[in-house]
């Protein structure tokens, strides 16, 4: 994957290199309320409206698609909200490299991509082997939304999840109360399509690998005689 993120906040735009890793967020001078992070904002609408609405709250978005990116910084930053940092950039490197463990009281992921072939399925966010990085940088007691259309994929995704025992899930049942957070999620809904939405909260700190997961974990072994 690229190394070459590109980190915009309200005023000016960075690359990581010039930033460190992982990132300190104190370095943008936002607010000292809490954060909350979306993994692929898309064109921003949930992102926005939250940061607008909670201007003492702080708010990181991650999306792979440059043309989303500069649409969410533009729109934020000609509607003067200072409290948001927007990713350009791989959500897995992102999350592996470039932001700090047990930082934010949320992550939403809506919509992300099914990948529904077969030896496609390793690059989908919310998998056994990638779970530990998005539940990462919750700090205890903080909270996963996710949603999608996708039955196949949101019965795979309820599996892993309800696997998971460090967090204890529940059913959205119904629209989420303050309405669609997606474009995507208002035509959905328009068109009368089964949505799957779960919420679930995490139980200790540092999130632990899916035990479905730790089979693809790389391990590096040392040789006897190695130096240490």
């Amino acid at each position: 994957m690229s190394s070459a993120v590109l980190v915009s906040s309200g005023s000016r735009d960075l690359r990581r290199r010039a930033l460190g890793a992982p990132l300190d967020l104190q370095e943008f001078g936002l607010s000292s309320g809490p954060w909350e992070v979306e993994i692929g904002f898309g064109k921003g609408r949930y992102l926005l409206e939250r940061a607008a609405c909670e201007p003492e709250a702080r708010f990181l978005g991650i999306e792979v698609a440059r043309k989303y990116h500069r649409i969410l910084v533009r729109r934020a930053r000609r509607r003067g909200l200072e409290n948001v940092v927007a990713l350009h950039g791989e959500a897995q490197e992102i999350l592996a490299t470039s932001l700090p463990r047990g930082f934010a009281r949320a992550v939403h992921v809506y919509f992300p991509d099914p990948w529904p072939k077969a030896r496609h399925h390793r690059r989908r966010l919310l998998d056994p082997e990638s779970l530990d990085l998005v539940l990462g940088v919750l700090q205890p007691g903080g909270r996963l939304y996710f949603a999608t259309d996708h039955a196949d994929y949101g019965e795979v995704v309820a599996d892993v999840l309800s696997s998971y025992p460090y967090l204890e899930l529940r059913r959205q049942d119904g629209p989420w109360p303050d309405g669609a957070r997606t474009n995507y999620e208002a035509k959905y809904e328009r068109e009368g399509r089964v949505i799957w939405r779960w919420t679930g909260t995490l139980a200790r700190g540092e999130a632990p690998v899916h035990p479905a997961g730790r089979a693809g974990l790389l391990v590096a072994y040392r040789v006897h005689g190695d130096p240490e």
